[in-house]
C-alpha cells in the first residue's frame, strides 16, 4: 500500500491521526496532515483504509 495526501485539500479535521496514529499526524504549524509512513506495514492497512474513508476532504488516496 502506498499513501498519497493532498495537503491543499486537507481541512485539518484530524480523523486520520485519530484513526491511524502510527501512520498519520498533524502539523503543529498549520494543523494539516503529515504522513509518518508512506508505505505502512500490513498490520496498519485496515486503519489506513478507514482513515482515508473518514477524511472529510478526501485528501488521502491509497
Amino acid at each position: 500500500m502506498r499513501i498519497d495526501v493532498d495537503r491543499g485539500r486537507c481541512c485539518g479535521a484530524g480523523m486520520c491521526a485519530l484513526t491511524a496514529p502510527e501512520v498519520f499526524d498533524q502539523s503543529e504549524d498549520d494543523g494539516l496532515v503529515v504522513v509518518l509512513d508512506a508505505a505502512p506495514a500490513p498490520e496498519h492497512e485496515a486503519a489506513v483504509r478507514r482513515a482515508a474513508t473518514l477524511c472529510p476532504s478526501g485528501a488521502i488516496t491509497l
